[in-house]
């Protein structure tokens, strides 16, 4: 919230107010200048919530004994743990945290893609 509150403020004045007198609408002014000068804010802020979901571990670690619907592989670091500690397959274990850390690194780069066309589009 913060990161996309500093890049709302750090929109320049001259060109809302370029905008308004030249009669574009709030909508419009919050589409066509706000968004698009804030699109490398909204691709960290999306990157980073992408591998936060990923990383997830203690809360559900910690409910899973208060409640049935969380299983053992309820989200996927729980299920590198379940594989590598629980059953004790050291491998599968590996196998398991390789492939996440591979989701993580698809995921950066498909945001960092996004983000980069997005800003690319915005700069024209």
């Amino acid at each position: 919230m913060v990161v996309l509150y500093t890049a709302l403020r750090s929109v320049p004045r001259e060109v809302l107010e370029a905008a308004q007198i030249d009669g574009a609408s709030e909508l419009q002014v919050a589409v066509r200048i706000k968004l698009p000068m804030i699109a490398p804010a909204l691709a960290m802020v999306a990157l980073f919530s992408v591998i936060g979901a990923l990383q997830l571990f203690n809360e559900p670690t910690t409910l899973k004994p208060l409640t049935n619907a969380i299983s053992s592989t309820w989200v996927p670091l729980m299920r590198v743990y379940s594989d590598a500690f629980v059953n004790n397959d050291i491998y599968g274990g590996a196998a398991s945290a390789f492939i996440l850390l591979v989701m993580t690194v698809g995921a950066t780069v498909a945001v960092r893609v996004v983000g980069n066309r997005l800003s690319r589009r915005s700069a024209r």
